[in-house]
């Protein structure tokens, strides 16, 4: 497992803590990301397009801020998903006091070449 701190990522709030499951060529070219992300009270990551591939966020502690595609604002909690196509956009937020705790998986439309 490969531990990853991203501070204002992808113009986001504070620090994103990455715990990576699997990196992209374990994954085979079908996924690019699979991690489990911890956002402390205030830290978020910012908002981003999908292009090529969909992100699906899974709560497992806390309650997520979602901002879905700009066009509504979701509230997700532990045990509820949320995915977000290529060519749509979110971005996730904690505004909590308990540390937002999720699961990130970035899946490819089409397989990669590796």
């Amino acid at each position: 497992m490969v531990i990853v701190e991203k501070e204002n990522f992808m113009g986001g709030t504070g620090v994103a803590h990455f715990e990576h499951i699997m990196t992209a060529d374990e994954m085979h070219g079908m996924n690019r990301v699979y991690a489990k992300v911890t956002l402390k009270k205030g830290c978020s990551v910012g908002y981003h397009v999908h292009d090529g591939d969909g992100e699906d966020y899974f709560v497992l502690s806390g309650i997520a801020t979602l901002d879905d595609n700009h066009e509504r604002t979701l509230y997700l909690k532990p045990g509820e998903h949320y995915f977000t196509p290529s060519g749509k956009g979110h971005s996730i937020a904690n505004e909590q006091d308990e540390d937002l705790v999720f699961m990130a998986l970035i899946i490819y439309n089409n397989e990669q070449k590796l």
